[in-house]
């Protein structure tokens, strides 16, 4: 049995390996690159995914290795999603987005410091981002989803957030944070975020944040595409189409979240 004094740290790692599995899907991964994202020796991640897999909350491919999501976590996240699910209010508002912009759309969740995407619709236009996808996790300030959520918190949690984090070691000079807490006040200026590209050349993003019945942001929406088609003259008319459908989300989850 683990002693109280070690229960967080194990279920610390057994949580970052189920994150990393879910940020795996649909394709898997293997023990290494587990171990690897959720920063465990291998011994240690296969240790855990093994028990994990005899509780059903992980499965594994017997023919290539790889695990993936388990039958267990179906059925919890089945439970789970009376109450966290927003899946149906906001299917409506993404195939709007995606119909009037072209682009792709996205609605990603707050989770701790991080987003991760739980819903999208495809744009018509034919060329298309594919930095963001269901499962992708982003930090805080790193994608536009992220950056519109961080940009509607208090200052307080914004500096407590900044200390607990490093952008720039992970990802680079432009999110350091002084850049980042730049672009969070030109979009507290105009209400919506925009990444020129800062993490895959070429592909573009813009978000606005959803906020929950008391008023705070725990979701964004997202447009993304690749750089021609957010050129700088389009940047209001997708703000304002991000804006419009935020608060039709938002004041539809006010009405319809139960307390």
């Amino acid at each position: 049995m683990t002693s109280s004094g070690q229960s967080p740290h194990v279920v610390s790692r057994v949580a970052a390996l189920l994150r990393s599995v879910g940020a795996s899907e649909p394709g898997g991964a293997s023990t290494t690159d587990l171990g690897r994202t959720a920063d465990l020796a291998r011994p240690t991640a296969h240790r855990l995914l093994t028990m994990l897999a005899a509780e059903g909350l992980v499965d594994r491919d017997r023919t290539n290795g790889r695990w993936y999501l388990g039958p267990e976590l179906y059925l919890l996240g089945a439970a789970a999603g009376n109450r966290y699910d927003i899946a149906d209010h906001a299917r409506e508002v993404l195939d709007e987005l995606a119909r009037s912009s072209g682009e792709s759309a996205f609605l990603s969740a707050r989770r701790g410091d991080e987003t991760v995407c739980v819903l999208s619709q495809e744009g018509s236009f034919p060329l298309r981002s594919h930095v963001l996808h269901e499962g992708k996790r982003f930090p805080l300030g790193v994608a536009s989803a992220g950056l519109a959520i961080l940009s509607h918190l208090p200052a307080r949690d914004i500096d407590d957030y900044f200390a607990r984090n490093d952008l720039e070691a992970e990802w680079g000079s432009v999110h350091r944070e002084a850049a980042i807490r730049e672009r969070i006040e030109s979009t507290k200026t105009t209400g919506y975020t925009v990444n020129p590209a800062l993490i895959v050349e070429g592909s573009w993003g813009m978000g606005a944040a959803v906020f929950d019945r008391y008023g705070r942001p725990a979701w964004a929406l997202s447009l993304t595409g690749v750089e021609t088609r957010f050129r700088p003259d389009r940047h209001a008319e997708l703000g304002t189409m991000l804006l419009e459908q935020a608060h039709t989300l938002s004041t539809r989850l006010k009405a319809r979240l139960p307390e």
